[in-house]
Parts: structure tokens; C-alpha cells; sequence
């Protein structure tokens, strides 16, 4: 009698847990009820980011609000003014990605006065290893299946933006094109390193933060770890940013959102854990 009294039970339980799921109906880890329309018989509802992850959240908020300015000189230099072992990259600050074109965003198109200044800055401190990663794609690139078309060879879009053009420096600067998202592909970068073996600190700005900036550090971090060199690769945080698509927006348009707040500390906060710098700002 016990054994049909608990296979009844459990059929009722079960049928209340089908009817639940039918409904977009589950209970959490927590053991609250929420609700999820469009569930399929069998399908778990999907705990928010805010409930199965506040915890990392808040405490990813602190990390980047605590991140620590360093000095150019006493934290970057190899050792006194050794401006030779350093270089920086100075990531897609391009019209395509910053005024002009269906990728450009106020928040990449900021970045162009404070990078000219942090480059014043450290082209004044001796610092001359200065390169400019610049998208140059061809008209038929695969990368546009993924991103609207955008910085074609010979368009404005590819032009770099006047507050590198007009530095005093400017002829000084390095340009390596590239045909996609890391500069680590294009076989002029690896030229540029093999003849320059005293870089020994790699400082990367520009956008985005979770697309060419990322690829960039990556590239530069594990590069260096497969050969067993010494290198440090550093990622201010006031210098790089990417751009931001509201979930409204998106859906109106079709494409994927982008949450720029997020990604943004997300992306830093993955460098910071394969071993990239990750700092508030450098002073020069």
C-alpha cells in the first residue's frame, strides 16, 4: 500500500513539474518561483546573471573601481630611461570606428583626445616604439558576415583620426594594417618584432576593449608564454573602451546586443586573469 501511495505521489509531483514547465513556470536554487515564456516540456528556465552571478558582479564592480594607476617611467621602464623597451599599440582609432560609419561610437570616438595626449606625453618621456593597428579590408572581406562592411582600403572609414594625424609626431608613427580583428596575424607586425627584440613592455590602447584590444594583449600574452620570454603586456583601462548596443535597439535592427558598461570591465577582467596588466591609467 506504501509503495502505490508513494508512486502516486510521485506521479502527482510529476505532473505538477510538467505542468510548471508548460507553463514557463520553475523554481530557482533559491526556491522562489519565476516565470519564463515559451518553455518546452523537459526545459529548465535559465537563472538571471543577477541571481546566479551577483556575487561575481559586484565583486568584478570593486576590481575595476580599485585598479591601480602606475608610473611610466619607475613602473614601465626596464630600468631608469629606458624608453627602448617599450612600445605602444595604439588599436583601431580610425574615422570608420569613431565619427563616421555604421561601427562608429561616441564612446570608441572619445578616446582620441585623451590617447593623443597620453602619446604627447610619452613621446615627450623618450618613447618612440608607436604603432597604429588600422583595419584596411578588402571590399569582399569574410569578417563582414560578422560586422557591417567598414574601413575599406581607401575609404574615409580607414583614414585615421586627426588627433593622431595632427601630433607633431606623426611621421614617426608605425601603421600596420590588418585584415581582421588581431594585429597578431599580419605578418608585418612579426617583422616589426623581430627587429625590434628589446621590447620588452607591450602598452595597448584604443577599441575595443573585448574585440582588437582583447586580440591584441592575447596575442602579445600568449605569444610570450609559448616562448618563454619575459614580457610585460599593459592594458590601461582610461585608454580603451567599445561601443554599446541596447537590447531595444538591437532587436529593432537585428543584430546582437552589445552591453558596453559590461563587456568592457568583463574583457579587462580576462586579460587581467591570463596574466595582462591591467591598470587604471599611466601616468607619463
Amino acid at each position: 500500500m506504501l509503495e502505490v501511495l508513494n508512486a502516486r505521489a510521485t506521479q502527482t509531483a510529476g505532473r505538477k513539474r510538467r505542468d510548471a514547465l508548460l507553463q514557463g513556470r520553475c523554481k530557482t536554487d533559491t526556491g522562489r518561483f519565476r516565470y519564463r515564456k515559451g518553455l518546452r516540456m523537459g526545459e529548465e528556465a535559465i537563472t538571471p546573471l543577477s541571481v546566479g552571478s551577483g556575487a561575481f558582479l559586484s565583486w568584478l564592480a570593486g576590481w575595476y573601481a580599485n585598479r591601480k594607476s602606475v608610473s611610466l617611467q619607475h613602473d614601465l621602464f626596464s630600468s631608469g630611461d629606458d624608453a627602448e623597451s617599450v612600445a605602444v599599440i595604439v588599436v583601431d582609432l580610425l574615422v570608420g570606428f569613431c565619427s563616421e560609419g555604421p561601427l562608429a561610437s561616441p564612446r570608441v570616438g572619445a578616446l582620441g583626445l585623451k590617447v593623443a595626449e597620453f602619446l604627447t606625453r610619452v613621446h615627450a618621456a623618450g618613447l618612440r616604439h608607436i604603432l597604429l593597428a588600422a583595419d584596411a579590408h578588402p571590399p569582399n572581406s569574410p569578417e563582414f558576415a560578422s560586422f557591417p562592411p567598414h574601413c575599406i582600403v581607401g575609404t574615409r572609414e580607414a583614414e585615421l583620426i586627426p588627433e593622431l594625424t595632427e601630433l607633431p609626431f606623426a611621421s614617426e608613427l608605425v601603421t600596420i594594417s590588418k585584415r581582421s580583428l588581431a594585429i597578431g596575424m599580419e605578418e608585418e607586425f612579426g617583422r616589426w618584432q623581430q627587429a625590434h627584440p628589446e621590447v620588452r613592455t607591450w602598452i595597448i590602447v584604443g577599441d575595443c576593449t573585448d574585440l582588437c584590444v582583447y586580440h591584441a594583449a592575447m596575442h602579445l600574452r600568449l605569444q610570450a608564454n609559448a616562448r618563454g620570454t619575459e614580457v610585460s603586456v599593459v592594458v590601461p583601462a582610461d585608454l580603451v573602451d567599445t561601443y554599446d548596443l541596447p537590447v531595444e535597439t538591437a532587436l529593432q535592427v537585428g543584430a546582437l546586443p552589445h552591453d558596453a558598461e559590461l563587456l568592457h570591465r568583463l574583457f579587462l577582467y580576462h586579460l587581467a586573469l591570463n596574466g595582462v596588466r591591467v591598470v587604471r591609467e599611466i601616468e607619463a
